[in-house]
């Protein structure tokens, strides 16, 4: 059985599937929701939620990292962010909020980049996780692969207890002429610190990714909602059929490996409970939120979203999203919620789904039956 579709005479394109394609199916048992565990274990950690705030600066400030980890998540500063380019950083993201609600606005993204090409200072890499390890949460921070070897050895000496590379995509094999390319299996083993590594959007590449040594793989692009990669650079897989493809990688590399587990982790696109649900049932281990947190009162964008991709100085390719402020952290992640949009107490969404189709741990849920509406609206 293939999904394969003629797209024309000389081209074929496999039907994929977007979390709006999908909903799961109650069976025949239910359980309170009381009972379900929402636990989660990656290496020597363990997190009361399966929730990663994703290293963007509208989301995760050294405060928010800690008040997430104190909720049971784990926050991911981005270590190319306003906070390790300037001293006090508060004036710049006032600046950034104050400019106009555009959703397309050259003289915004202009603005960006000139903020953004402050340069990098390691001693503040260095004080930023500092501050996170002094609150006494897990300790995590993130470059990008073009980053990577040349602040590495600061994080690593900070003290941080899992390092994330994140970009729009990332292979386990880059072909440069000039330079000298990350070696990820390389650099992998020689830290003593696990590595989440993304994105990768199918079988291969993560597969890939997993024989490196990475702990987990960032399933996306990154970015979410906020990002034009589709318009800018023709690339897109949706997120359903994304997460099930390296699912099965992580599957098969289980066998290969002789029981190594590498974490599939939902990276973008995860705008409500309803997206973490689906995302968890296709088979994701835990998920990567920006949006969803930027909305928190606390978040440092102040209402408004962006990611690295729209600062780029050459090819910027997202925009600085207004989307609003929900409530609380707490509310957010946790409620209580006075929403009905999916948007606050995402872990009670997501805690009622598993108790509603029977399921008391993150695992099992992996199995939940679903079904395929491809108009995008659940059947009534």
């Amino acid at each position: 059985m293939t999904n394969e579709i003629p797209i024309g005479l000389a081209k074929n394109g496999r039907r994929a599937w977007a979390l709006d394609d999908v909903n799961i199916v109650p069976n025949r048992r239910t359980r309170s929701p009381q009972d379900v565990s929402l636990d989660w274990q990656i290496d020597a950690y363990t997190f009361g939620a399966p929730v990663i705030g994703a290293p963007m600066d509208s989301v995760m400030s050294p405060q928010t990292a800690i008040a997430l980890g104190r909720m049971g998540g784990l926050g991911v500063l981005n270590l190319e962010g306003l906070w390790t380019r300037y001293e006090d950083p508060e004036p710049v993201f006032e600046e950034i909020a104050a400019l106009a609600d555009e959703q397309i606005s050259p003289a915004n993204t202009r603005r960006l980049q000139e903020l953004y090409a402050e340069p990098i200072r390691a001693e503040l890499i260095s004080r930023r996780l500092a501050e996170i390890r002094e609150a006494g949460v897990v300790v995590s921070g993130s470059l990008t692969p073009q980053r990577t070897q040349e602040f590495y050895r600061t994080v690593v000496e900070a003290g941080v207890d899992m390092f994330v590379i994140r970009g729009s995509t990332v292979s386990a094999e880059h072909v440069a002429q000039e330079g000298d390319p990350l070696n990820l299996k390389e650099f992998i083993y020689e830290l003593d610190v696990p590595v989440i590594v993304g994105g990768a959007a199918g079988y291969t590449p993560a597969l890939h990714l997993m024989r490196t040594g990475a702990a987990g793989v960032l399933v996306g692009f990154g970015g979410g909602s906020a990002t034009t990669t589709s318009r800018s650079m023709g690339i897109r897989v949706p997120m359903a059929t994304a997460i099930s493809d390296i699912a099965a990688a992580r599957r098969d590399y289980l066998d290969e490996s002789g029981g190594r587990y590498v974490h599939v982790i939902a990276d973008g696109g995860l705008g409500t409970s309803g997206d973490i649900v689906k995302a968890l049932a296709m088979g994701a281990d835990a998920v990567m939120l920006g949006t969803t947190l930027a909305r928190a009162e606390e978040a440092p964008g102040r209402g408004r979203h962006w990611g690295l991709e729209a600062v780029h100085p050459d090819f910027p390719r997202g925009h600085r999203t207004p989307v609003g402020t929900v409530g609380p952290l707490e509310s957010v992640l946790w409620g209580p919620s006075r929403r009905t949009d999916g948007s606050s107490n995402l872990m009670g969404g997501l805690r009622r789904a598993m108790a509603a189709t029977g399921y008391s741990d993150l695992k099992s849920f992996q199995r939940v039956d679903v079904v395929v509406s491809p108009s995008g609206i659940p059947s009534r």
